[in-house]
């Protein structure tokens, strides 16, 4: 297929293999296999390669294996601390904004206005998640599953 010029490419070659040309596309695709023996080794080659794909079985790990990493106390105690610097960052930028647009001067009301609008809008999609994940632990059924 790669020295001369043919009309057949490897997607239409994997669908006359795949049965999924129109009878039109398949009549085309085997009258030209039957002359042109670089695509009939193309097609061979496909051929097994889908054998080789289809009869390919997958080993499923123990449950023992799908555990998490292991959390011990320095993990937990570092993402405890990342949350609680996170949420205090939150409230001091809220505080910081809605300090610059109490103010008098006019120059800040419209940045912190921009502030404002930021950090409402990570508020949001927070809050939501948070919703989300609200509404799918009252159906969830792994809640109970234990590691």
């Amino acid at each position: 297929m790669t020295g001369t010029q043919h009309e057949f490419d490897e997607a239409l070659l994997s669908g006359y293999i795949d049965g999924e040309l129109t009878q039109g596309d398949r009549q085309r695709v085997r009258l030209h296999l039957e002359n042109c023996a670089e695509c009939r080794q193309a097609v061979e080659g496909l051929r097994s390669l889908r054998e080789v794909t289809m009869g390919t079985e997958f080993r499923v790990p123990e449950d023992t294996q799908w555990d998490e990493a292991p959390r011990g106390f320095l993990s937990r105690l570092l993402t405890n601390v990342g949350w609680l610097l996170a949420i205090a960052w939150f409230v001091g930028l809220g505080a910081y904004v809605v300090w610059q647009t109490t103010t008098d001067s006019e120059s800040f009301r419209f940045e912190g206005l921009i502030g404002f609008a930021l950090l409402l809008a990570f508020v949001l999609i927070i809050l939501s998640a948070l919703v989300d994940r609200l509404k799918i632990r009252k159906n969830d059924p792994y809640r109970k599953v234990r590691k």
